[in-house]
């Protein structure tokens, strides 16, 4: 009985096909209707994840889920989670609305990163600048790695580095 082995060339799954996350990252659908969608600012979300050696990973996906913007996470007009696939230059764009405060923490917006070949889910958190939280709190090197960097009014650049220098901060989930 023949036995197979795993080589170093396999890359581990899972494959995502491009249309995946189409459309998936306008979490902003219907704001700001009065009779059906959930109120507040609407912001996008912009920036690009990159490995160690600072090239771009094409076709990682990106999830986001969020409180709308009064801190609730139990809004039916909002459902505060979205997907994004990056593109061959590692970008993402997210149009959301700006999160509130959640009871005990400053608003925020939490990022999962699935890869092919990533050996597990990878998981950060987006902050606003000028907030105090008790997980940034925590966060001893690389906290202004955390921080979205506004762009214009309603504009923020949130750039992932895997790994090296300048590496952001991920959270185990366990």
């Amino acid at each position: 009985m023949s036995r197979l082995v795993p080589t170093a060339e396999m890359t581990l799954g899972p494959f995502f096909p491009r249309e995946f996350a189409a459309g998936a990252n306008d979490l902003a659908v219907g704001a700001n209707d009065p009779a059906t969608g959930a109120q507040g600012e609407i912001i996008e979300i912009t920036g690009r994840v990159v490995q160690a050696d600072g090239r771009p990973l094409d076709n990682l996906i990106v999830e986001i889920w969020q409180a709308d913007a009064q801190g609730r996470f139990d809004n039916p007009a909002f459902h505060g989670w979205g997907r994004a696939a990056t593109d061959a230059t590692g970008g993402y764009v997210f149009r959301t609305l700006k999160p509130g405060a959640a009871e005990g923490r400053a608003p925020h917006i939490n990022f999962l990163l699935l890869y092919s070949g990533l050996m597990r889910q990878l998981q950060t958190v987006m902050y606003f600048d000028g907030v105090a939280d008790p997980v940034l709190d925590a966060v001893k090197a690389g906290r202004e790695r955390l921080i979205a960097a506004r762009e214009g009014e309603r504009r923020y650049r949130f750039d992932i580095r895997l790994r090296g220098e300048g590496e952001t901060p991920f959270f185990d989930d366990g």
